[in-house]
């Protein structure tokens, strides 16, 4: 007998020669399923073209299939930022071999505390992913007590275990890579050199600046020319400009992304100054801009793709009720040093 519309699950019951619980237990994960019984479910599956209803499924499950990745970040950054393209591209190959379905969140600056917490908490997805974070967002302390399996890309800010409990991370260690970029400058013959921070109310803003100041002050140099970024172009012009004006005597830079240091070159061949000759410059990231810019720019490699992809197979793992044992796991940074190089400058 022939039915028409799609194949139900008493279709696939039937053609598998099994229960139809048998069939909905073996659809849904292959709890208390024999092998034998799993292997014809998945034949007559695939045979007959069998696609569950995702919402009736949920019912019973009470799982949405689907995981959030938030943004905090406005808009415009998703599409120009090369860090948040391949934040994208991490989870994605990190959700490569499942079913789940990735919902994208943005937290737009100046929207109403909470919404994207409720939201998460209130049963749309079974997981989260947070990349990008800063401060002021609270997404650890909405999070952390929700109990909804979450892992950040980039460090907690949170100590207290009250609000961080069950909250995982990934990372770079940014403070081995500020170190690495401001090093390279101080073995080139450097010794004046400045930073523009990523923002101060990021972990990775932070953790860089740290890593430059701790070089400096390993090396007996100054460390009082900063000045704060945010992670843009735009931004990074007027940043290199303010920190040129209050220290015209600097020989080095170190911009806490790639995208500030193009912006930086940009900003120093407009006053004049040559890179290497004059300025050295060291960017952070590694995500094709360097190779792209004039002069190419000498860059702190960060594996993005790989740490976001390990972030979003921890998830997954969260939301299937596998054990995850790490609760955080940190990334190596390693130089990427794609400029000639420079001359000493004059003594």
């Amino acid at each position: 007998m022939t039915t028409s519309g799609p194949p139900t699950l008493d279709d696939v019951a039937q053609a598998a020669g099994v229960s139809r619980s048998t069939a909905s237990r073996a659809i849904n994960g292959g709890l208390r399923v024999s092998p034998e019984a799993q292997a014809a479910v998945d034949d007559a599956v695939a045979r007959l073209g069998y696609a569950p209803n995702r919402a009736a499924r949920s019912l019973v499950t009470r799982r949405t299939d689907s995981i959030a990745l938030v943004v905090p970040e406005p808009d415009q950054r998703i599409l120009t930022d090369p860090f948040l393209s391949g934040t994208l591209a991490g989870v994605s190959e990190g959700l490569a071999g499942t079913d789940l379905q990735l919902v994208l969140l943005l937290a737009r600056p100046g929207e109403q505390r909470g919404r994207v917490g409720r939201y998460l908490r209130s049963g749309h997805v079974d997981g989260v992913i947070v990349a990008s974070h800063h401060r002021g967002d609270h997404l650890e302390t909405e999070l952390g007590p929700a109990g909804l399996p979450a892992v950040f890309v980039g460090r907690l800010f949170e100590p207290d275990p009250q609000f961080s409990r069950g909250l995982r991370y990934v990372d770079v260690d940014n403070v081995t890579g500020g170190r690495l970029a401001t090093q390279r400058m101080i073995d080139r013959g450097r010794r004046r050199i400045g930073t523009i921070t990523g923002p101060l109310d990021m972990p990775a803003g932070v953790d860089r600046m740290i890593g430059w100041r701790d070089a400096l002050r390993d090396a007996g140099l100054p460390d009082d020319a900063v000045v704060e970024g945010d992670f843009t172009v735009a931004g990074a012009a007027v940043a290199a400009a303010r920190l040129l004006d209050r220290h015209p005597d600097l020989d080095g830079i170190f911009a806490a992304s790639d995208l500030m240091a193009e912006a930086t070159l940009r900003v120093l061949a407009d006053r004049g100054r040559s890179v290497p000759g004059d300025v050295s410059v060291v960017g952070f990231d590694d995500l094709g801009i360097a190779e792209t810019t004039s002069p190419r720019l000498t860059t702190v490699h960060n594996p993005v793709v790989q740490m976001v992809g390990a972030a979003t197979s921890m998830l997954v793992d969260l939301v299937a009720g596998r054990p995850v044992r790490d609760e955080r796991r940190i990334f190596a940074p390693a130089s990427s040093m794609a400029s000639p190089r420079s001359p000493a400058p004059p003594k």
